[in-house]
């Protein structure tokens, strides 16, 4: 089979053509049908996440339908549609795992960093790791859902009930997605981009955002909360200054650079900072509960699995509204 790999980072994909995995014990090969370009993607690649397993098959937002299963698999069967998540194993043993924190588990396997993942025409996942997808989402659409989705949606629901007014920083494929959403609980969102990027700002607003902007400027009135996916520490005290008393800051980055320091009055009155760790099952299915209801609409621009770089790029230098997707085309049978 055909797919992109990691030989070091810093590196380039390389195209290689090797043999279609075996699923062992309790997992199942997947004929990947779609793959999202997730910004955690490019700081595997950039070396800003550390341990990668190489050589290693980038790609945590997977689409596909199970090719083959294991014997002692017996919850799925070849024909069914799941979607990947990056949460690919966890122990069931640590004390994390014990208090159903599985997010924070000690042994947990990652698709795409510790795993291969889905820049290939197959995979193998863990099969209760597997999120049975709606019909709708069984395409190039509903691959940001399986990350950017689920990690958007894990921080929208660490927010207080009462917050109305609720900024996010950093315009990407989360924030276009958890957008709708508040639009359907009938929240308001005000949404902070780089400086002059007209684009992303017209396109926040498209989508429901009461005010876009500069993350450079003042919104136009206190938050109640704010979410953070801008791998850009120095947004978090500017977010602060923005924020009203009891409010609360959601980092949902799995990567951000060093946070300045910043006087104690902008954390005081009972101000939070909290940062998001992964994901669960359970966020996976509460997500995909929901979406269908709104409906969530994805945004997505399509690329080839050879053009896995060049779409690795665009999202680098921010040139997307929405999401990034491969689309995957089978050549051989497993």
């Amino acid at each position: 089979m055909e797919a992109m790999v990691l030989r070091a980072p810093g590196r380039p994909l390389c195209l290689q053509f090797i043999p279609v995995p075996v699923p062992k014990a309790g997992q199942v090969l997947i004929k990947v049908l779609a793959c999202g370009i997730c910004r955690t993607d490019l700081h595997i690649i950039d070396g800003e996440l550390p341990v990668p397993h190489l050589p290693l098959i980038p790609g945590h937002e997977i689409v596909g339908t199970v090719a083959a299963v294991a014997d002692d698999v017996t919850h799925l069967k070849p024909g069914d549609e799941v979607g990947v998540p990056w949460l690919a194993y966890t122990c069931g043993k640590c004390s994390y795992c014990l208090r159903n924190q599985e997010n924070l588990c000690e042994n947990a396997l990652f698709t795409g960093y510790t795993m291969n993942g889905g820049y290939a025409e197959y995979t193998v996942a863990y099969a209760k790791y597997c999120l049975p997808l709606p019909r709708m989402y069984a395409n190039a659409s509903g691959a940001p859902l399986l990350c950017a989705g689920l990690i958007g949606y894990r921080s929208w629901r660490m927010l207080n009930e009462h917050a109305r007014h609720i900024g996010i920083y950093g315009f990407g494929a989360a924030a276009h997605i958890l957008t709708q959403i508040a639009c359907y609980e009938k929240k308001s969102i005000y949404a902070f981009t780089k400086n002059r990027d007209e684009n992303l700002q017209a396109f926040a607003r498209e989508l429901g955002a009461v005010w876009s902007g500069s993350s450079l400027l003042s919104p136009p009135v206190m938050l109640d909360a704010a979410i953070i996916f801008a791998p850009d520490g120095t947004v978090v005290p500017t977010a602060l200054s923005h924020t009203d008393k009891g409010g609360q800051i959601i980092c949902g980055g799995i990567h951000m650079s060093d946070i300045p320091s910043f006087p104690y009055k902008l954390l005081w009155g009972e101000r939070s900072i909290r940062s998001v760790a992964n994901l669960t099952r359970k966020d996976g299915e509460m997500l995909l509960d929901v979406a269908p209801k709104i409906p969530v609409k994805t945004t997505v621009h399509t690329f080839s699995l050879q053009q896995a770089n060049e779409a690795l790029e665009s999202l680098r230098q921010g040139k997307l509204r929405g999401a990034a997707v491969l689309a995957i085309e089978t050549l051989i049978k497993p």
